[in-house]
C-alpha cells in the first residue's frame, strides 16, 4: 500500500512550484525586456526614457525577489540571473552616462557575482557608445571610455577566475579593451 495523501501533498508542492516559477518567468522577460530597452534608449541619448524603462525594470526586480523569497530555489532558474544581470547591466550604463563613473554594487542593490557580470557587459556596452561617438566626430569620449575600461580591466585581473562563467565575461574585457586601444591609436593617428 501507499500513502496518497503523501503523494498529494507532493503533488500540491510540486504545482505551486511550478505556479511561482512560471511567475518568476513573465517578471523576468519584462524586466529582461525594459532593461534592453534602457540601454537603447541611453544610446539614442533618449535619457528620461531610460530612466523610465529602469525604474519599470526594477519595478519588476523587486517582483521578482519577493516571489523568490517564498521559494528559494527559484533563484536557481535562468529567467531570474539574466534579469538581475541585464538590469545591473541597464543600471550601469545609464549611471556611466550620467556621472563619468561606475556604480558600486551597494549603488544598484546586486550582489557581487551579479555585479561581476553585469559590469563585464558594461564594457561591451562602452565599446559600442565609444565607436558611435567617434563616428559622430567625437574624440574624447572614446578615450574617457578607454581610461575606464583600462581600470575596470586593471580591478578584475585581480580576481581568481578560474574556469567560471564569470571567466569568458572577463575574457570579452580584454578584447574590449583591444578594441579601444586600437580606436584611440586611429584617434590619434588622425590628430
Amino acid at each position: 500500500m501507499i500513502d496518497k495523501k503523501s503523494f498529494e501533498a507532493m503533488r500540491k508542492h510540486m504545482e505551486a512550484y511550478d505556479a511561482l516559477r512560471e511567475q518568476v518567468i513573465a517578471h523576468g522577460r519584462i524586466a529582461l525586456k525594459s532593461s534592453k530597452a534602457a540601454i537603447y534608449a541611453a544610446h539614442r541619448g533618449d535619457m528620461a526614457d531610460a530612466d523610465k524603462l529602469l525604474a519599470e525594470a526594477k519595478t519588476e526586480i523587486a517582483k521578482l525577489d519577493k516571489l523568490v523569497k517564498k521559494e528559494t530555489r527559484l533563484m536557481e532558474t535562468g529567467t531570474y540571473g539574466d534579469a538581475l544581470e541585464e538590469y545591473a547591466e541597464a543600471a550601469l550604463y545609464v549611471h556611466y552616462l550620467k556621472t563619468k563613473t561606475v556604480a558600486t554594487p551597494t549603488q544598484l542593490g546586486v550582489e557581487p557575482e551579479v555585479y561581476l557580470g553585469s559590469v563585464s557587459d558594461l564594457v561591451g556596452e562602452l565599446v559600442r557608445k565609444a565607436v558611435n561617438s567617434t563616428i559622430a566626430g567625437d574624440y574624447k569620449t572614446p578615450l574617457e571610455i578607454k581610461t575606464v575600461v583600462e581600470q575596470l580591466y586593471a580591478e578584475l585581473m585581480l580576481f581568481d577566475w578560474r574556469n567560471t562563467p564569470l571567466r569568458k565575461k572577463f575574457d570579452a574585457i580584454k578584447y574590449g579593451l583591444e578594441k579601444l586601444e586600437d580606436l584611440a591609436l586611429k584617434i590619434k593617428l588622425k590628430q
